[in-house]
């Protein structure tokens, strides 16, 4: 607990210094989760969770760094605490046509810092697609993920067919594929009483897990869940925004999470 607690100390530093050390822009801020579904799996079994992070453009030239932290508010989840630092690339093509495509190339290291590396930590690469134009409805947006998933390091426990959760041998592994195909819509909306403008989010997307646990659990090839989101933006001037949300999940393959999931988050970020 102490060795999670003094990473994201670390972490908000070094973004405090390097923001003062030249020109950058970003965010920085936290998000209050009354669960944690990443992928599909409830990672703190219906557990409210805390999520510290901190973004970083890199001076306009499409790379950026962001920091993302993972913590149940409940004893017992010590170990499952996780960091996940993402070095990225983000930019557009074909911005006159109407297949333009806004892409992002991303690597992410997960780190768990109450736990030895050769046990858990893995590594990422994603590849992000999304088409704004091509449906030809303003603010419907279709979006393609492509993930690969792998252990750190060849001799971790996921590497070696242990689960973690249980401790006992598995066939199931951590590294692998993901495919996530997303279609967000939003609209223009204007708050009731305050007649300040915002946007309305709806979110959709659908998971083909290629046989994943990122604990070594054993995942069978398939169409894992389905999302369903709502959320909008509350701006409290320039460089302050709330955002709460409400999202869904109807879960559809048992090796990943046998249960329907509900739950609500409200995060807060600063704009600098």
């Amino acid at each position: 607990m102490k060795k999670g607690f003094l990473t994201s100390v670390v972490v908000l530093l070094a973004a405090v210094s390097m923001v003062q050390a030249g020109d950058l822009h970003g965010w920085i801020g936290a998000e209050f989760g009354t669960k944690y579904v990443w992928r599909g799996f409830d990672v703190y079994d219906d557990r409210a969770a805390i999520h510290p992070m901190v973004n970083l453009d890199l001076f306009g030239t499409g790379f950026g760094i962001n920091a993302t932290g993972h913590r149940a508010n409940a004893n017992g989840f010590e170990n499952a605490e996780r960091w996940d630092y993402n070095v990225y690339y983000q930019n557009m093509l074909f911005g006159d046509e109407s297949y333009a495509t806004a892409y992002r190339i991303g690597w992410v290291y997960y780190n768990y810092p109450d736990l030895r590396s050769e046990w858990a930590d893995l590594q990422e690469m994603h590849a992000i697609f999304s088409l704004p134009k091509i449906l030809q409805v303003k603010g419907l947006v279709p979006t393609y993920v492509l993930v690969k998933l792998w252990p750190s390091r060849t001799d971790s426990f996921v590497s070696k067919m242990v689960d973690l959760s249980t401790g006992m041998p598995s066939s199931g592994t951590a590294s692998g594929f993901a495919h996530i195909f997303m279609l967000d819509y939003n609209m223009d909306i204007t708050f009731p009483l305050t007649n300040q403008p915002s946007v309305l989010k709806l979110h959709s997307e659908v998971v083909f897990n290629d046989g994943v646990g990122p604990a070594g659990q054993n995942v069978d090839h398939d169409w894992s869940n389905a999302v369903f989101g709502i959320s909008t933006d509350i701006n409290f001037g320039k460089d302050i925004c709330v955002t709460p949300a409400i999202n869904y999940q109807s879960s559809w393959e048992d090796s990943v999470n046998p249960e329907d999931e509900c739950w609500a988050t409200l995060s807060a970020i600063y704009k600098f």
